[in-house]
């Protein structure tokens, strides 16, 4: 494990926060560890203060229920005790490694611990191509082998169907009009989720949000370009703004912005 210095984030309490889970993961997984990696935001760069910690670490077989129980102990410990607010924040999955080489089949249920949880749950958050071609391509290594020797490329045609199924499946959620739509956070993260999605569509790549809302600026039509930079203004402090409503003309614009593009490019 690097020492605390060589931690490639800018946030010295998030770099030991780090230290913590990798230490806390090797000891309790002992010869099954394989690695531990940043994804999500971290990996794509558009990181900040306010960004969840998106990790995965990778294992040489499937976990036993007590090394689960051991991990679910770190985990809380790591809630309990430390100080900076990124320890209730950490995100991520223990991804044995025949699963991660290869989304075959899909949905495989993973311990899971989600953001603000001190609990493993089984899910498949994680189990995803693009969750695998970021780890790939722009993976940050806290500890262990390059990601690239781990995970087999991700067609981009592959990656843009599972995209397609991902904004079905967002976009019908959506137009129910969900309580946590209405909120700031949600309102601003269905419109940024959809950018994204957007844009790996044209481009077979998964990229940052503040590169989805760029890109979207320039090819979607100026009549979402009010709604796209609103939701880019929304981006500090999440964690308050999940409590908060959305500006009801906010979530009816969302919704129609949902509406228009599952349309036109969910196909």
């Amino acid at each position: 494990m690097p020492p605390s210095g060589e931690f490639p984030t800018p946030y010295p309490a998030l770099n030991a926060v780090l230290e913590e889970l990798v230490r806390g993961a090797r000891s309790a997984l002992a010869e099954s560890f394989v690695g531990a990696y940043l994804q999500g935001s971290f990996a794509v760069g558009d990181a900040d203060e306010h960004s969840d910690v998106d990790f995965l670490i990778a294992t040489d077989r499937e976990l036993s229920d007590a090394q689960v129980q051991a991990l679910e102990s770190m985990h809380q410990r790591i809630y309990d005790t430390t100080a900076a607010e990124w320890a209730r924040h950490l995100e991520g999955s223990y991804v044995p490694l025949h699963v991660l080489r290869r989304h075959v089949p899909p949905g495989v249920r993973l311990p899971y611990l989600d953001n603000g949880s001190r609990v493993i749950e089984r899910s498949d958050h994680d189990d995803t191509l693009v969750v695998r071609w970021v780890l790939r391509e722009h993976g940050v290594i806290l500890c262990g082998p390059d990601p690239k020797t781990l995970v087999d490329p991700v067609p981009p045609d592959e990656l843009r169907r599972e995209v397609r199924r991902t904004m079905e499946v967002l976009g019908t959620e959506v137009r129910g009009g969900p309580a946590w739509v209405k909120t700031r956070w949600g309102q601003a993260y269905v419109v940024l989720s959809f950018c994204r999605m957007l844009q790996t569509l044209e481009t077979g790549r998964v990229e940052s949000k503040r590169a989805g809302a760029l890109w979207a600026l320039r090819s979607l039509g100026r009549q979402w370009s009010g709604l796209i930079e609103g939701a880019w203004n929304e981006r500090p402090d999440p964690w308050v703004k999940v409590h908060q409503a959305a500006h009801e003309q906010d979530v009816e614009s969302t919704i129609a912005f949902v509406r228009y593009f599952s349309k036109v490019r969910g196909r």
